[in-house]
């Protein structure tokens, strides 16, 4: 073998060395990368927005495969999970869906019942009271007589929503003292007189509204300012 065939044989030897060291690099960033990632498992993430306070249903999310080292021990990994509950807080299209994320639905106490009743949508839902708020029940009577004055009630406080329902079109032949055309079915839970006070205002009253107490405010209206009638205002002096 003279000299330029040792070289030769040099060159090759170290061409399959180099070679070998990038096979073996290569090998090994593949493996650090499979370590790092490691087994997949299934979660959820939010296929739309979700208002909070919204009844949550497997028609909100999808299907991802997730790294399990990357995933967090709050993510929904089954589905069954989000039976009867709802959003929490408002939920963006994209976000991994975790359980701190979603609440029980507002369940009924001992001693009360569930009664819906349609209310207007524009005086007296206007887009905001979601199942889990707390109300405060109006109710507007006409006079008895001619000579009584029309007068306002709360009729109930402190009433807890259950469930909102869909906006429909009311039957005007059955509703002609209805302000709008639209009404929302609402769910709350009530003990049995005020079950009966909602029942009767739906029935007798002229209208029937809400107001939204605020979070946290635990002070119910004192008994004496929970009937409103225009002559009998202080702040007008007595006058119409």
């Amino acid at each position: 073998m003279n000299s330029r065939q040792r070289r030769g044989v040099v060159l090759l030897v170290v061409s399959v060395l180099c070679a070998a060291a990038a096979f073996a690099g290569v090998v090994a960033v593949v493996s650090d990368a499979r370590s790092q990632v490691g087994q997949k498992v299934t979660a959820y993430e939010l296929s739309a927005d979700v208002p909070a306070y919204s009844r949550l249903d497997s028609s909100d999310v999808h299907r991802i495969s997730v790294p399990k080292r990357w995933l967090p021990d709050t993510a929904v990994r089954d589905l069954d999970t989000l039976q009867d509950k709802i959003a929490a807080v408002p939920l963006k299209k994209g976000s991994l869906l975790q359980s701190d994320m979603v609440a029980d639905r507002p369940e009924l106490k001992p001693g009360q019942m569930e009664i819906a009743i349609m209310i207007d949508a524009e005086t007296g839902v206007a887009g905001k009271i979601t199942p889990g708020a707390r109300v405060n029940i109006f109710a507007t009577f006409e006079p008895r007589k001619d000579t009584d004055p029309e007068i306002s009630k709360i009729i109930v406080a402190d009433a807890q929503v259950l469930d909102v329902g869909q906006i429909k079109a009311f039957d005007k032949s059955e509703d002609a003292q209805r302000v709008s055309t639209q009404g929302v079915p609402i769910t709350f839970a009530l003990s049995a007189q005020d079950a009966q006070r909602v029942a009767y205002a739906e029935s007798f009253a002229r209208h029937v509204r809400l107001a939204l107490v605020a979070p946290g405010d635990t002070a119910a209206p004192p008994q004496g300012s929970r009937s409103y009638t225009l002559a009998g205002d202080a702040g007008l002096g007595g006058r119409p």
